[in-house]
């Protein structure tokens, strides 16, 4: 439903998308994670039309969205970052509204309004001003705008932006009901969001896929080794338990973390390698008081800090843009092409 091959996209000679290629199929929600100004929303906006990529090809349910723009908007139903909502309208009017920009014939715009009011649990709040309504509400009404049409595409772009831990779970949830049909991708900088809600993952840093699996396989991709967090009280030293740590069978790296009259080690060893029974019985041989055993599991915090080098917050600043030479005269296609929107 959505087919990326190798596009690039020029701010002037900023680059800001790099080669990207990418698929999404029906019955698909693809995250699409990286940091604050890794390229997420300006492959979006090259999705939905709003820009033209520099180089490369995307299409949409099969149309380019260079050679039949029009045809390719067709087939998105699109939510961007900052909602576009008219907060003097009602919420009803609004829909009806939209309902009548996006071609829906006149015969079945009520039906249609009042089906996506249902879909998007906005019933209570259908004869409220849009300027009334909370920001899980407002949501909820941009979601139902970009249904309207009865799109096989979604793109959400930071769907849950601003919204408490509940609606974040109620946004989520809703867009799970209604991805059994359509192609969804997805564009947050939420970890949690994008392992809850997503099939698959797609992590772009600095405008370059740098990522691309379900989460077990990211996770599996990150999983370099087997770590331990371990415990010990007794009579020996944190030196002389480091080092007799160290002489365990098939234990990697010990490194002390605390020795506070309690004796704290970080213990590592190859992949897939299970490390309990030796540690037990090294407390046992040693008269250690056996404090804590904990396995470290690894988390998609590690994938992606692994993958873009970055801290996981949502006040992170954009990295610094990669800047190259001026892309050959001709290339950049700063105009949607294909047929006419007048």
């Amino acid at each position: 439903m959505i087919e990326v091959k190798g596009v690039t996209k020029y701010y002037g000679t900023t680059l800001a998308v790099d080669d990207v290629s990418f698929k999404v199929d029906r019955g698909e929600i693809v995250g699409f994670l990286g940091p604050n100004g890794a390229g997420k929303t300006t492959m979006m906006k090259v999705l939905t039309c709003f820009l033209a990529p520099t180089r490369g090809t995307a299409t949409i349910d099969g149309h380019d969205v260079l050679d039949n723009p029009r045809r390719a908007r067709q087939q998105v139903g699109y939510l961007p970052e900052n909602t576009p909502l008219y907060d003097e309208m009602g919420v009803l009017g609004f829909l009806s509204f939209m309902a009548g920009l996006l071609g829906v014939p006149a015969a079945q715009r009520r039906a249609r309004v009042d089906e996506v009011i249902e879909i998007c649990a906005i019933e209570s709040m259908a004869h409220k001003d849009i300027g009334e309504l909370s920001k899980g509400f407002r949501q909820r009404v941009g979601l139902a705008q970009a249904l309207l049409s009865d799109p096989p595409v979604l793109i959400l772009d930071e769907p849950t932006s601003g919204l408490d831990p509940g609606q974040i779970v109620e946004i989520r949830e809703l867009i799970k009901e209604i991805a059994a049909q359509k192609a969804i991708l997805l564009s947050t900088h939420i970890l949690p969001e994008a392992q809850n809600t997503c099939n698959r993952i797609l992590i772009i840093n600095e405008g370059r896929l740098v990522g691309e699996g379900t989460s077990d396989e990211l996770l599996d991709m990150a999983a370099g080794e087997e770590r331990y967090t371990v415990t010990f009280a007794g009579g020996l030293g944190p030196d002389e338990v480091r080092v007799s740590l160290g002489n365990v069978p098939l234990i990697a790296g010990v490194d002390l973390l605390s020795a506070n009259g309690e004796m704290r080690f970080r213990v590592s060893a190859e992949r897939g390698t299970d490390l309990r029974a030796q540690l037990f019985d090294f407390a046992v041989g040693r008269q250690l008081k056996l404090l804590e055993l904990s396995h470290a599991t690894t988390s998609l915090e590690d994938v992606f800090l692994r993958l873009t080098g970055g801290i996981v917050t949502q006040e992170q600043a954009p990295p610094a843009a990669a800047t190259i030479e001026e892309p050959p005269a001709g290339e950049p296609r700063e105009a949607m092409g294909g047929e006419s929107d007048d």
